[in-house]
Formats: C-alpha cells, sequence, structure tokens
C-alpha cells in the first residue's frame, strides 16, 4: 500500500531527515586517509544518539552496525570494521537513516577519500546526475517509470551498469515501503504520482557491469566484475509544487 502523509506527518519526516541528513555530513568529514569505517560508523551513531534519535540500521533485519559503509567496489551493504583503513584514491558510499518520533528518514553519499583518478570522478559526478534527473521527475501526475527511467538514461550514455536487484522506495513508518522505486524502466509505467507521498530515490551505478555477488557475512554486495560503484540517496516528497528534498543538511 501507497502512503499519502498528511502535513503532520512530513513535519515528523523532514525532522527525521534532517537528522538523517546531517549524521552523512559527519561520516563524510570522516572520509579521508587513515580512518576506519568503523570510526565513522561509531561518529555516525554517537551524532543520531546524540540528537534523541535512534539509527534505523542498527539491528535492521540483524545488520550490525548503525551505517552501510562500501568501500570502491562494494555496492552497498557493506558492514564497518577496524580493519578496513580507507587510503587515498578510495571512494567510499555512507547510507545513513535516523528514526525520529515514529518515522524515518534515510540518504546515501559517495565520497572521495584525497585526490581520485578522473575515471571515478566521472563515475560519481554521472551517478549524482542521475540521482537528480530522478527527482526532477518526481511530480505529481508523473509515474514511477518516470524517475527509473530518468536516471537510466543518465547512465547508459557512459556504459556504466545500473544494479538492478536493489531499488530505491517509500520512507515513513517503516525504513522501506511501498512503492518500490527502480533504477530502470519505462516513462509512463508504474504507479502514478500524487501529492504526499515521499520516497527514497537512490541510484546504485557500477563503473562496469551491472551483475552483484553476495558475500558470506550475507550482507556486503559487490560488482562481480569488481569494478568500482557508486550509490547516492535523497529522501524526497512529491508536492504540489514539486519535488522537495528532504534529507538536505
Amino acid at each position: 500500500m501507497i502512503n499519502l502523509r498528511t502535513q503532520r506527518e512530513i513535519i515528523k519526516l523532514q525532522d527525521a531527515a534532517k537528522i538523517s541528513a546531517l549524521a552523512l555530513q559527519v561520516a563524510g568529514e570522516l572520509c579521508k586517509p587513515g580512518v576506519t569505517t568503523w570510526e565513522i560508523d561509531k561518529a555516525v551513531e554517537k551524532f543520531i544518539i546524540s540528537q534523541k534519535a535512534e539509527p534505523s540500521f542498527l539491528n535492521y533485519q540483524g545488520f550490525p552496525a548503525s551505517s552501510c559503509i562500501s568501500v570502491n567496489d562494494t555496492v552497498i551493504h557493506g558492514i564497518p570494521s577496524k580493519d578496513i583503513v580507507l587510503k587515498s584514491g578510495d571512494i567510499v558510499s555512507v547510507d545513513v537513516g535516523a528514526f525520529y518520533n515514529g518515522y524515518h528518514g534515510d540518504n546515501a553519499y559517495t565520497f572521495k577519500v584525497g585526490e581520485v583518478s578522473k575515471e571515478l570522478e566521472k563515475l560519481l559526478e554521472t551517478t549524482k546526475n542521475a540521482l537528480y534527473s530522478g527527482i526532477s521527475e518526481a511530480i505529481v501526475g508523473n509515474r514511477i517509470g518516470d524517475i527509473s527511467s530518468a536516471v537510466e538514461k543518465t547512465v547508459e550514455v557512459c556504459g556504466y551498469g545500473v544494479v538492478r536487484e536493489f531499488v530505491g522506495h517509500g520512507v515513513g513508518k517503516n525504513l522501506h515501503e511501498d512503492p518500490e522505486v527502480p533504477n530502470f524502466g519505462m516513462a509512463g509505467k508504474g504507479p502514478r504520482l500524487a501529492a504526499g507521498m515521499v520516497i527514497a530515490i537512490e541510484p546504485m551505478i557500477n563503473q562496469g557491469s551491472g551483475d552483484i555477488v553476495r558475500l558470506a557475512d550475507g550482507w556486503t554486495i559487490k560488482t562481480a566484475d569488481r569494478s568500482p560503484s557508486a550509490h547516492f540517496e535523497h529522501t524526497v516528497l512529491v508536492s504540489k509544487s514539486g519535488p522537495v528534498i528532504l534529507t538536505k543538511p
């Protein structure tokens, strides 16, 4: 079931989304050479708790951390570790959610560690552009497929691979709600967008093939060809006046 949020609910979602966005900013400031992904996760957790919120991801279906931190060829769901030490030239996708006053916020960003190659710069820029292309289609009267198609068209010209097994989603009292928001598809297809819908749009784009593999830990998703991957995400409100990004710090 797709929920249409009341103004009161939207205010609560805005509050949760703001905490999520600020927590992501905390993570980004720590993405430096020599820092472990465990240290980043603990800083994110500490910040979220300081805001009297709860990390959305901690213990979600058994996930053992407060944020997903995915380095280089890890697409999503990377488990923070004291053994993963960032180095210059890495890219780091951090996915963070906060649960506050009964509602969730959800966002992700792929950060650069020091200077990265031109090829990685292009991957990150293109994936971020794909996110905003999708957001621009989150208009009352459009369909989910309009968002999906906009994302796919932005990246396909570069020959990048779109991850198909994982998609965007509705956000609300639950971290993942209807509708699903794929990063591929045909314009004009899928559920129609209505004012009050709140969705997470999140392109996951691989430099090589879109194929992925799941590691034995049951969580970590890597590119099948071990090419780098980028991930950007915003929680977005569909409103009568156009798309509103809720996860802005």
